[in-house]
């Protein structure tokens, strides 16, 4: 572990029980079978302190509940067996449902333990209606019935509590209000890409800028960001590992049922249950229906789809990453930036229309040791619900008065300029009441235009004489 720096004490006390050493996360990456932020939301219940003796002590409780719980390859049997010996079992697993017809009831999927038939009160599934869609994870006590094993087509599997894994919102943005307040804005900049997992002090300030617009779906509502660039940089993390309210469409294959709205049943779809639905790899999406690319930029433009005669709004951002095979000069030789794009929606300039900010991945460093971050930072549960919950705020009020916009700027440049905006002031300002300087203002309105005006060189390298 680093030296404690100075950030980390003030961080500490701003933040007192909502911090924590981000590479004590990683240690139990890729050894237990859950995204980081579940291993955060356990280490900040016992580790969310500066106290040596005191992290060594929670660190262990940590490491036994995942050991215990999380259900590794070729453990499902051991977990069934316990839970059929001991009555029930706790485990830490990602949970969705569905309705079964045959029985007018719900069952539940526990794909870590390999059951799919699970039992589950109908109240559980309406208070968390996520699990329907995507699903998400939690602590779970799973039960055994063996009374119910001995029936026809018995489920004896049954989820007799769950705990979604995810922080409490009660006074969560009061709470980064006051601690936003004790530091100043570069301390605090330092401080969000600590919390991401990142080492500000090992990158320059392009790729500091990257990372924190990858932040920016997150705190606007219907935003739509692009990044495409070289292989490695760690564009997946922020939106599969730091976040339960950001979800990950792997491989690019959607259905427009599970995207937008089942037709048959109104269930609504990912964009409705998710602040953010990010496709990972962009040359490969696809839709069941042949009209998916078009409902899809429908949504972009408007934040509404619709259903029969019904129209239903929903508010999740849209989030396209993607790799280019080349660098990026080389990129711009032989074709543009939107190459890596499926073929029918590379030259498509309507749909690059309805991106607000292209993100230069190639600004962002491989990753390496020395980029991920041994200091303290905010518990990522902390930090997802803070940014969801900035969502239905706006800083646009600040750009009055201060920032004019030339003519050259179309309607869409400048909706697309005042998004990027109000999520980079909204990251460094969470509290509305805090003055934004001239500085600050300045380096947000620019970063806007730049990534905007990136969509807008690509449009006009298609020849497109509109653009």
């Amino acid at each position: 572990m680093p030296q404690m720096d100075e950030l980390d004490s003030k961080a500490a006390a701003a933040f007192e029980g909502f911090v924590v050493r981000k590479d004590l996360a990683r240690q139990f990456q890729g050894q237990y079978p859950v995204p980081t932020y579940v291993g955060e939301f356990l280490l900040g219940r016992y580790c969310a302190t500066t106290d040596e003796s005191e992290i060594a002590e929670g660190l262990d409780i940590v490491e036994g509940l995942m050991a215990e719980r999380t259900v590794r390859a070729g453990e499902q049997e051991l977990f069934k067996s316990r839970a059929r010996e001991r009555g029930a079992v706790k485990i830490i697993d990602l949970i969705t449902a569905k309705l079964d017809s045959r029985t007018d009831s719900y069952k539940a999927e526990l794909p870590s333990i390999g059951v799919g038939d699970a039992r589950i009160d109908e109240a559980q599934v309406r208070i968390n209606e996520r699990m329907l869609t995507g699903g998400f994870y939690a602590e779970i006590e799973l039960e055994y019935d063996a009374a119910i094993a001995q029936e026809k087509n018995g489920r004896p599997f049954g989820v007799r509590s769950l705990r979604p894994i995810q922080l409490s919102t009660h006074g969560v943005l009061d709470s980064l209000y006051r601690g936003r307040a004790k530091l100043s804005t570069e301390e605090w900049k330092r401080l969000l890409l600590r919390s991401v997992g990142f080492e500000p002090d090992s990158m320059s300030k392009r790729a500091q800028d990257a990372l924190l617009l990858r932040m920016v779906p997150f705190v606007v509502r219907n935003y739509n960001l692009i990044e495409l660039g070289p292989r490695g940089t760690g564009k997946s993390h922020l939106y599969q590992q730091v976040s339960p309210y950001s979800h990950l469409v792997s491989g690019g294959k959607a259905t427009v049922a599970k995207m937008f709205v089942n037709n048959a049943n109104g269930q609504r779809g990912l964009v409705a249950q998710y602040d953010v639905v990010c496709f990972d790899e962009v040359s490969g999406i696809s839709f069941d229906q042949k009209d998916g690319v078009n409902i899809m930029k429908g949504y972009m433009e408007s934040g509404e789809f619709s259903r029969g005669k019904e129209s239903i709004r929903a508010e999740g951002s849209m989030v396209f990453l993607g790799n280019f095979e080349v660098d990026v000069e080389h990129q711009q030789r032989i074709g543009h930036l939107f190459g890596p794009l499926p073929k029918e929606m590379q030259d498509d300039t309507a749909f690059m229309d309805r991106i607000h900010c292209y993100l230069p991945g190639w600004d962002v460093p491989k990753l390496q040791k020395e980029l991920f971050t041994g200091h303290f930072g905010l518990v990522s549960d902390f930090l997802s619900e803070a940014w969801s919950r900035l969502r239905s705020q706006s800083r646009l009020g600040t750009l009055q008065g201060r920032v004019f916009f030339g003519a050259a700027l179309s309607g869409r440049d400048t909706k697309a300029v005042h998004r990027t905006a109000d999520g980079l002031l909204k990251l460094l300002y969470p509290d509305p009441e805090m003055e934004v300087t001239d500085e600050d203002l300045e380096w947000a309105v620019s970063l806007a235009m730049e990534v905007r005006r990136r969509v807008k060189e690509q449009q006009k390298r298609i020849g497109s004489a509109e653009f």
